[in-house]
């Protein structure tokens, strides 16, 4: 029953997760700019550092919102290198990646419990989320959710990129710059060869197993549970791959 109290709220925020990750990688995927997820949760961890170099307190509404500037500051020099450079946007998607990650390096390299920062902004800590927080997530989900449905038929790239650096900044700092990756990239990879229509269903079917099976083994073995948690999507992911009906052989993405 201890573990179930564990577990329970942890799956719950990976679904919350999910909501936002699933429809949004899918649509990752088919631009091309795969990347783009890694680079803009670095952005958000950095956004959440230099909100705690300066003083402000951890995990509050104030850390929250340092993280959504620095996302959306970050999703705004995309969408313009995009439209300036679209030839290597890959590449620079790739550089701002590694110098927000050398950035929140350089800021906790003095810092007492650095090292213990920097793991929780990349692995996080799902575990450890309460029912208070949930509810925080939850009304950010359906907010982002609200603004996709709205937005979804826009041309614009910065629409799209910001409602993208929304939905990171509100999963990066509960499942860290890792699992946000893998719930946006790993479902949609695995439902690429099914039908266009069973693409949304069938990765969120995929992000739903990985991250139940992944949390129960982290209880059972006692090892981080967003690593297992990424292992058990990509398992999930083969699957569902694997499991496309032969009529669906050309991808869907």
């Amino acid at each position: 029953m201890s573990d179930l109290a564990i577990v329970l709220p942890a799956f719950v925020a990976g679904l919350l997760v999910l909501a936002t990750h699933v429809p949004l990688g899918i649509q990752v995927l088919r631009r091309g700019i795969v990347f783009i997820d890694l680079a803009v949760a670095q952005i958000a961890g950095l956004g959440v550092i230099v909100a705690g170099f300066f003083g402000l307190p951890e995990g509050g509404w104030t850390a929250q919102c340092a993280a959504a500037v620095a996302a959306m500051l970050g999703a705004a020099l995309l969408t313009w290198t995009e439209r300036r450079w679209p030839e290597v946007q890959e590449a620079q998607i790739g550089v701002v990646f590694v110098l927000a990650a050398t950035g929140s390096l350089l800021l906790l390299a003095h810092h007492p419990q650095g090292g213990e920062h920097l793991r929780e902004l990349l692995a996080g800590q799902i575990l450890w989320v309460g029912w208070t927080q949930i509810g925080a997530m939850a009304a950010v989900t359906a907010a982002i959710a609200l603004l996709w449905g709205l937005l979804r038929g826009a041309s614009s790239r910065l629409a799209f990129y910001l409602v993208f650096a929304l939905a990171v900044t509100a999963s990066v700092q509960v499942v860290g710059v890792y699992l946000v990756f893998a719930s946006l990239i790993v479902p949609a990879l695995g439902a690429r060869a099914w039908p266009r229509r069973w693409a949304v269903p069938i990765a969120a079917a995929i992000g739903i197993a990985g991250y139940a099976a992944g949390l129960v083994a982290s209880t059972w073995w006692d090892l981080p549970s967003g690593a297992l948690v990424v292992w058990a999507l990509a398992a999930a992911a083969t699957a569902a791959h694997a499991c496309a009906p032969p009529r669906a052989a050309s991808p869907a993405a």
